[in-house]
């Protein structure tokens, strides 16, 4: 799997971009549910956008109950009437969550080109150029494009600069590869961008954990490719506390058994663009292997027992280093075509590469039987 990874990693040509002959009117969707501490900021960078066309935010109020509506309101200076960037509060009484007040945005959008973020999210002031240019460049059939999540409050914490590594580094990687068959796996709703007429022929947002991951399996299901546009930037602000880390990639793992469960054909699609869902099918079974093997292996290892790990084991550093030493040149050197600077840590680093799977694959497992035994669903 490392060699496929590397090897697509050094093989993949470099993303094609195409200026549109007009840039599309776009409806940016803002869900939001009790943001008054950053949605002001996200606000605030969508200000600053350089896109030409026209763009219209929807913010999507999920029945907040703390300050959001205020900050929105009190931004609404930043956008005067007249511009090519207008917003609109779109307040909910109750909290219905986020897949429907998404698609309750999908119905009021005005425009054929959808892009989703969330209220935590700051984007880079070329970042929707980007998007709608590689959507221009990428095969007709292609309806979303994931764009490229960098984390804001990196130094935070030391959870959160192992997370730093995560999104550099991990998640980046993956997408990179998936992309080159253009069967990216997940348009990740904190920033990506669809065509509406092929979020409407999916049904919109389903009502379940991974909302975004279901959808972009369903657009896949359909037939259509969905892409990923390395230098369309955001940056997301990833949780500070191991709690926080561990409910969110804990729903990151029940999405992946909705869409697994509800998408199954999948397995059999004769594409090579969804032979990543075995890819994701295999996860499973790594990462209860990992917690439940491995780890005890690392344990028993260290007392000078060898009986499920030992100095064989190392055997699988050398290329391990090299898919990093490769990736990391890959991303150093689009944050200095768009000249974006980020503080990037040694020792956050260490604790991606070291401790963070000790933590987050025992996590993972522990989603799949959250979802295998029906746990409860929420979003917030």
């Amino acid at each position: 799997m490392n060699a496929f990874l590397l090897s697509s990693l050094v093989l993949r040509p470099d993303a094609q971009r195409r200026t549109p002959s007009r840039w599309p009117a776009i409806t940016v969707l803002v869900a939001a549910y009790n943001e008054e501490r950053l949605i002001g900021e996200t606000l605030a960078s969508l200000s600053r956008l350089e896109y030409p066309g026209e763009l219209e935010i929807l913010v999507l109020d999920d029945g907040s109950t703390d300050g959001t509506a205020e900050q929105v309101n009190a931004r609404m200076t930043l956008f005067p009437s007249g511009g090519r960037t207008s917003m609109t509060l779109v307040s909910h009484r109750k909290n219905r969550g986020k897949a429907s007040v998404l698609n309750d945005g999908l119905a009021r959008a005005s425009h054929g080109l959808i892009v989703t973020i969330d209220a935590d999210t700051l984007l880079e002031k070329g970042s929707i150029i980007s998007l709608v240019e590689h959507l221009a460049a990428a095969p007709p059939e292609t309806v979303a494009i994931a764009g490229s999540l960098l984390t804001a409050n990196y130094d935070a914490s030391w959870i959160a600069r192992a997370q730093q590594w995560d999104y550099f580094h991990g998640i980046a990687a993956v997408k990179r590869m998936q992309a080159m068959y253009y069967g990216t796996l997940v348009a990740q709703g904190a920033f990506s961008i669809y065509r509406r007429e092929a979020l409407e022929e999916a049904g919109g947002w389903p009502d379940t954990v991974g909302e975004d991951i279901v959808l972009t399996w369903s657009l896949l299901r359909a037939g259509y490719r969905t892409g990923y546009a390395e230098d369309a930037v955001a940056w997301t602000h990833a949780p500070i506390r191991l709690r926080g880390l561990a409910k969110q990639r804990k729903r990151w793992a029940r999405g992946m058994i909705e869409a697994l469960a509800i998408h199954k054909e999948l397995l059999i699609a004769p594409k090579m663009r969804t032979m990543f869902i075995w890819w994701n099918l295999l996860f499973v079974s790594i990462d209860i292997t990992f917690s439940f093997a491995f780890i005890p292996g690392l344990v028993l290892a260290f007392l000078g027992i060898f009986w499920l790990a030992g100095p064989i084991t190392l055997l699988v550093l050398p290329l391990a280093l090299l898919w990093n030493i490769v990736i990391y040149r890959i991303q150093t050197r689009m944050l200095k075509r768009q000249e974006i600077e980020m503080e990037r840590s040694a020792i956050g680093f260490l604790l991606y590469a070291i401790v963070y799977p000790l933590l987050m694959q025992p996590v993972s497992v522990w989603g799949y039987a959250a979802e295998f035994a029906g746990g409860r669903k929420q979003w917030n």
